[in-house]
C-alpha cells in the first residue's frame, strides 16, 4: 500500500528575530541579526559569553493558557513559548481539534534541553537558604512534560513522543510525526521544538568545551558578528532560545478539511554516527543527506537549495561541507546558514530553520548568511551572502546533534 502524501498546512515560530511571523520573516530577509548582549543572568567578571540569541518579552494577556494563573507553576520559558506557538500555529491553519479528531491527532513537539533553569534555580535556593524545592519543580524539569502540556492545551488524544536528538530534534520531531501518519496512527502530528538553554551553568559548560562564541577582550566584536557560519575564523555557536511549531497532516486530510497545503515534506533519513559524542562522521553525515534525497525519490541534482546546520564551529561546518561536497559533488546548491541571524536554538533550532526554509519556499527566496567571509579549506562556492530571488521545488534541510544524531528533511513546493 503506497504511503500517504504529508503536507505543511501551519507553522509559527519565536525566535531572536522576534515573536510574530511577519516581523520575523521580514527581519530575515532584510539580513537583521537577532544576536545582541546577554540578559538572561548577571554575567559574572570574566564570564566567557557576552552575546546571546534572546526572545523578546511579549502581552501574553490575549491568550488565557498564558495569564499569570495558569502560568504561575511553570516557570521555566519553554512552557510559555512552546504553549504559543502551537496555538498560533493551529489558528493559522484554521484547525480546531474537535473531540471527534482529538483521538487522531499526535505530538511529537520536543525539547533538548527542557525546563532545566527551574531545577538550577530550585538547587540554589536549597543551597542558599534550605527551603525545599516547590512541588511543580520536577515536572518543569521533566523533558517530556512540554509533548504533555501541548497534548493539554489542544486537547490532542492520539499518540504522543518527545524525540530528543541533541540539535536535530526539531527535524526529528517531524520525521517521527510523518511516520505516525504513514503508520495510520494519526491523521494530524503537532511537530516542533522549543528551548531555553541561556542558564548560567549551561552557557558556561558550552563554553569550557569550546562549543559557545566567548568574547575576546582584547578583540571585540560586535554582537551581530559572532555568528558566522562556513567562514574562515569562525569561533563557535551563538547560544540562543526559541520555538516553532510545525502541523503536518496528510494531503487527503488537508483537502477534506479546507486546510491550505503549501509545502509537502516528502523525504527524510535519520543516522547516527557510533564516533564521537560531540565532533560529526563525515560518512554517516553524509549518508543521511543522500538517503532523504532518495527517500524522497529525487537525485541530488533535484535540490534546488540546502537549509544547512551551520553551527559555526570548526569542525562541525567542516564535516558538513565535506559532506556536502561528497553527495552533490562540484554542483552544490544554495546554501543558506540561518543561525548566523538566530543563533543556535538547540533543540528548537532545526524546527526554526525548517519554517524559514518553507516560508522562503514559498516566496521564492533565500535567506542570507550573515558575516561570510569564505573559507578556503572549505571549498564553497555556492553560499548566499544576500537575500536571493530563487525558485525552489525541493529544499534539503540539515540537521546534526550532539551524540551522533543527524536528521535530514526533504521539503517539496505544491504549485
Amino acid at each position: 500500500m503506497p504511503h500517504p502524501a504529508l503536507a505543511i498546512v501551519g507553522t509559527d515560530m519565536v525566535s531572536a528575530l522576534g515573536v510574530e511571523m511577519d516581523e520575523q520573516w521580514q527581519n530575515a530577509r532584510e539580513g537583521r541579526s537577532g544576536i545582541a548582549p546577554l540578559t538572561r543572568f548577571p554575567l559574572r567578571e570574566n564570564f566567557p559569553v557576552q552575546v546571546a540569541g534572546e526572545v523578546d518579552d511579549f502581552d501574553a494577556s490575549p491568550y488565557d493558557f498564558l495569564k499569570p494563573r495558569a502560568m504561575a507553576h511553570w516557570t521555566s520559558p519553554i512552557f510559555k513559548y512552546g504553549q504559543l506557538v502551537v496555538a498560533r500555529a493551529l489558528q493559522r491553519a484554521g484547525l480546531t481539534i474537535t473531540p471527534e479528531l482529538a483521538p487522531r491527532v499526535a505530538v511529537t513537539f520536543s525539547t533538548a534541553i527542557g525546563g532545566l533553569d527551574a531545577v538550577i534555580n530550585a538547587d540554589r535556593i536549597l543551597n542558599e537558604s534550605g527551603r525545599l524545592p516547590a512541588p511543580y519543580v520536577n515536572p518543569n524539569s521533566c523533558v517530556n512534560m512540554i509533548a504533555g502540556k501541548v497534548s493539554i492545551l489542544t486537547g490532542a488524544t492520539g499518540p504522543i513522543a518527545t524525540t530528543i536528538t541533541a540539535c536535530a530534534t526539531g527535524c526529528t520531531s517531524l520525521i517521527i510525526g510523518a511516520m505516525f501518519l504513514q503508520a495510520g496512527m494519526a491523521d494530524v502530528a503537532i511537530c516542533g521544538a522549543v528551548d531555553f538553554p541561556l542558564v548560567e551553568p549551561i552557557v558556561a559548560g558550552f563554553a569550557t568545551m569550546n562549543g559557545a562564541y566567548k568574547t575576546k577582550a582584547e578583540k571585540p566584536e560586535a554582537p551581530a558578528q559572532a555568528s558566522r557560519p562556513f567562514s574562515r575564523g569562525r569561533r563557535g555557536f551563538v547560544i540562543s532560545e526559541g520555538a516553532a511549531c510545525l502541523l503536518l497532516t496528510t494531503k487527503e486530510f488537508a483537502s477534506a478539511h479546507g486546510l491550505e497545503a503549501q509545502v509537502e515534506l516528502t523525504g527524510w533519513a535519520s543516522t547516527a554516527d557510533a564516533c564521537h559524542f560531540v565532533a560529526p562522521n563525515p560518512a554517516t553525515v553524509t549518508r543521511c543527506m543522500s538517503e532523504a534525497i532518495a527517500h524522497a525519490g529525487l537525485q541530488p541534482g533535484d535540490i534546488a537549495a540546502v537549509n544547512t546546520h551551520a553551527t559555526s564551529t570548526k569542525v562541525g561546518d567542516q564535516v558538513e561541507a565535506k559532506a556536502l561536497g561528497d553527495v552533490f559533488g562540484n554542483k552544490i546548491p544554495p546554501l543558506s546558514a540561518n543561525k548566523s541571524q538566530i543563533g543556535h536554538a538547540m533543540g528548537a533550532s532545526s524546527a526554526l530553520e525548517s519554517v524559514f526554509a518553507i516560508e522562503g519556499m514559498k516566496r521564492n527566496l533565500l535567506l542570507p548568511t550573515l558575516n561570510y567571509q569564505p573559507d578556503p579549506e572549505l571549498k564553497l562556492r555556492s553560499v548566499v551572502e544576500d537575500t536571493r530571488a530563487a525558485e525552489q521545488e525541493h529544499v534539503l534541510k540539515n540537521a546534526f546533534g550532539f551524540g551522533g544524531c543527524n536528521a535530514c528533511l526533504v521539503f517539496r513546493r505544491v504549485h
